[in-house]
């Protein structure tokens, strides 16, 4: 499962996924668990608008002492199910989460490299993920959020990665004329639909070991 992904610049996040950002936090380029990063939701207008959320579903912050939770990926086949994230489901508590690129690990020389996996035409794309609001210890109201993830077993593609015995998982990347339907969607089991494997043909994946992954942007965007 994606644990690690580059992420978009503002710049991107006006031009391409036309979602304007109303803060001025920063975030880095690369994004790991509980690190903070923009995701796009609608509004209660339907319209796009860009907000910065924790990766992870449940921080570590909110966390009991000595308590440990990866919450990164939610299961589509469980997320109706598992306390942590039914009731975000049910509610369609449904975000985009931008990126130019996504890591996982490829066994196929015997040993784990680390992969990138984005678009073949090199554009930043969206996969599906589902966000919840909080109450952070200062009081303040802040945000997280999980990427939904489906079977790959049989993809051309995303089955070349995690250990050989390992299932194969996939991010779903939601179609860009499919955002503002994604984002709107009220009913879980139409929400489902979406979350289909997409076209091998219309991604690529390449080696990527950590020493030689920047961004174009910088650290900071």
């Amino acid at each position: 499962m994606c644990v690690n992904y580059i992420t978009v610049s503002r710049q991107l996040c006006l031009e391409f996924f036309r979602t304007p950002l109303e803060t001025n936090e920063d975030w880095r380029d690369e994004l790991y668990q509980d690190y903070r990063g923009p995701v796009v939701v609608h509004d209660i207008h339907g319209q796009r608008r860009l907000v910065v959320a924790s990766y992870g579903f449940i921080p570590q912050s909110q966390l009991a002492p000595g308590q440990r939770m990866t919450t990164m990926n939610a299961r589509a086949e469980t997320v109706a199910d598992l306390r942590t994230y039914r009731g975000a489901w049910h509610n369609c508590r449904l975000c985009l989460v931008p990126m130019q690129a996504f890591f996982e690990p490829n066994y196929e020389s015997g040993r784990a490299e680390r992969w990138s996996i984005g678009m073949a035409d090199q554009q930043p794309f969206a996969v599906a993920g589902l966000y919840r609001t909080y109450l952070a210890p200062d009081g303040t109201r802040s945000r997280s959020f999980t990427q939904l993830t489906i079977n790959a077993d049989t993809h051309p593609l995303m089955r070349r990665f995690h250990k050989p015995d390992d299932e194969k998982r996939s991010l779903v990347v939601i179609r860009r004329d499919d955002y503002d339907a994604w984002l709107g969607c009220k009913d879980p089991e139409q929400a489902r639909t979406f979350l289909q494997a997409y076209p091998a043909q219309w991604m690529t994946a390449e080696a990527a070991p950590r020493e030689t992954v920047a961004s174009p942007q910088g650290q900071l965007f």
